[in-house]
């Protein structure tokens, strides 16, 4: 078959859970599509052992025909509504439940995804993959796994009728099927390269939407609006071609092969005319063999149909576990430890980093140790490898050569969350989600109770201006905090860090885009913070490191200086040179 079994093998893992709950569906659904299948038979019976038959009174006739219109009622009107209803309800609780179980999966995996792949991929993709193809695949579920065995169950039986009814008719209803099967693997051969193509091009208006949407305020203050417009034509209209070059060649296999399957009809009505004539045919059987040959390629136009729906939904199954596989640049070992409670210590030995094998070196054998309650702080100019340094600490990304060490346990023997856990980060735009201020904080310990909360906002300086703010602590901040300054955003953010109560933290710029009143009380939340943690800071504004135990100039990868801020300025070196740059003598 030309779907790919690789795909619908790994999708049926999914499936199993559900099998008793298929088996089911697929049962009451065969019982749904036989039902119809007596209305043939029963025009066969009325036509020829009724009103055609010889012999008969027409208060028997009448009678006869009365006695199994009402067999048919009872059929159509009392069994078959609740069998509608179970399988429709079934059907959709099975596939329903697949997708929920699928997405379940991709976000675990999602979130064990390291940095480095979010760097490399749009969002907008990644949603599309999450919604729109995982969606995509609840057609390979209702139609694959149900409706094309349902169909084929009742092609068995209209056959298996037809045979019973006429063995020539039948076989002459049959001749089309070998020219439908090859016109169906022909054309839709290529339909499923088509349809990945146009799936790929609907995530690229998807994800430059999500990307243009966010950034909607760049796009208004440089006046880009005809810029932008002109761009989305381009990345929509290649959407267009692609979706025109599926339309074209779908129309083209409906036409063929619908052409084909209406030859039957037309070839049965011949023969069967002719056999009548010779005296070989009752119009019964011929007017019950056209509704059966009606039955018959009814399920096998729906099967065309069919191969349409499976082949974009395998081809969406296709960039559903294209996720799926992508690699885990960070995880733990078989063997990883829970880290204990961290004392501070913290150690990098000889560390080299590149983002990729053969990029270049980002950190290049960087040596230096932390004592445990010791605040240091990390400067140099911009790209020099300060941020990837703290990167590391939590295992962002991994050393490329050498070890990250707390309290002398190398990192990468520890679990992923005992690390994380320990480490407190604030950086210079953090993020805040769309939902209220107490959910935002807190993310710092889920388990938190209220008395708790507001202790953490209190203690960064928090407290005052969200009880001003409509609704308090339950109030909506907006899309990453939309509705907040960038003060108060940043004070929400360390008071997270507050109620999470890490012993090592982490401070990236995280004063260096505020103005000198939000400054001053984010400085003062941030030394309260800081007491009796050890402490790293990034900052390009020197003065407000000066207090540091200890200093290291980063440059182009590696630390060319460290020390006190006295002694440093002794040497009268790179960070001395710095300080003068920023006049702060």
């Amino acid at each position: 078959m030309f779907f790919a079994l690789d795909s619908i093998k790994r999708y049926m893992r999914f499936v199993k859970p559900y099998k008793m709950l298929l088996f089911l569906t697929i049962v009451i659904g065969i019982l749904k599509f036989a039902i119809p299948l007596f209305l043939p038979w029963l025009l066969q019976i009325i036509i020829d052992d009724i009103l055609l038959k010889d012999g008969m009174t027409t208060e028997e006739k009448t009678k006869q025909l009365f006695t199994w219109i009402g067999i048919a009622l009872v059929l159509f009107f009392v069994i078959r509504p609740p069998i509608e209803y179970y399988r429709q309800y079934f059907a959709q609780n099975l596939s329903n439940n697949i997708l929920f179980d699928i997405r379940k999966e991709l976000y675990g995996h999602l979130q064990k995804l390291s940095l480095k792949y979010y760097a490399n991929t749009r969002a907008g993709e990644v949603i599309s993959r999450v919604i729109n193809d995982v969606e995509q695949t609840k057609n390979f579920v209702m139609t694959g796994l149900m409706n094309l065995w349902l169909d084929l169950a009742t092609i068995l039986i209209v056959i298996a009728v037809m045979f019973a009814m006429d063995v020539k008719l039948t076989l002459v209803s049959l001749i089309a099927l070998p020219f439908y099967a090859f016109s169906v693997k022909y054309f839709f051969g290529r339909l499923r390269s088509l349809t990945k193509e146009r799936s790929q091009a609907l995530a690229g208006v998807q994800s430059y939407l999500h990307e243009r949407v966010a950034g909607m305020s760049i796009i208004k203050s440089f006046t880009l609006e005809k810029h932008e417009q002109k761009i989305f034509d381009e990345t929509n209209g290649e959407f267009l071609n692609k979706a025109l070059d599926h339309s074209r060649w779908n129309a083209k296999s409906f036409a063929v092969v619908n052409t084909i399957t209406d030859m039957a009809p037309l070839i049965v009505i011949g023969y069967a005319g002719y056999q009548f004539l010779q005296g070989d045919l009752s119009i019964g059987v011929l007017v019950a063999f056209y509704a059966y040959i009606e039955r018959l390629y009814g399920p096998l136009r729906r099967l065309v149909s069919s191969s349409t729906t499976l082949t974009q939904s395998i081809a969406s199954m296709d960039r559903m576990f294209e996720l799926m596989d992508e690699k885990y640049e960070v995880q733990n070992k078989p063997d990883a430890m829970v880290l204990p409670a961290a004392k501070g210590k913290l150690q990098f030995d000889r560390v080299t980093f590149k983002y990729d094998k053969g990029g270049n070196t980002i950190l290049n054998k960087v040596d230096f140790t932390i004592e445990p309650g010791q605040t240091v702080a990390f400067v140099g100019m911009s790209g020099g490898g300060k941020s990837t340094i703290v990167s590391l600490i939590p295992r962002f990304y991994d050393v490329t050569e050498g070890a990250v060490k707390i309290d002398d346990q190398n990192v990468k023997d520890v679990t992923i969350e005992s690390l994380r856990s320990q480490i407190g980060i604030v950086l210079q735009d953090n993020i805040l989600f769309s939902d209220s201020v107490k959910q935002n904080i807190l993310m710092g310990n889920p388990n938190a109770t209220d008395e708790e909360i507001v202790a953490a906002a209190k203690a960064a300086n928090a407290h005052d201006f969200i009880m001003g703010l409509p609704e308090g602590y339950d109030t909506k901040v907006g899309e990453r905090g939309v509705k907040l300054s960038g003060g108060q955003k940043q004070r929400v953010a360390i008071a997270r860090v507050f109620l999470k109560n890490p012993p090592i933290l982490v401070l990236d710029e995280a004063t260096s885009a505020l103005d000198l009143e939000s400054e001053a009380l984010i400085q003062d939340s941030l030394d309260r913070l800081a007491h009796e943690r050890t402490t790293i800071i990034i900052a390009h504004r020197l003065s407000t490191i000066t207090h540091a135990d200890n200093i290291f100039v980063i440059e182009h990868g590696e630390v060319v200086e460290s020390g006190t801020h006295q002694r440093l300025m002794e040497q009268q070196g790179a960070y001395y040179n710095l300080f003068q740059v920023q006049k702060l003598d």
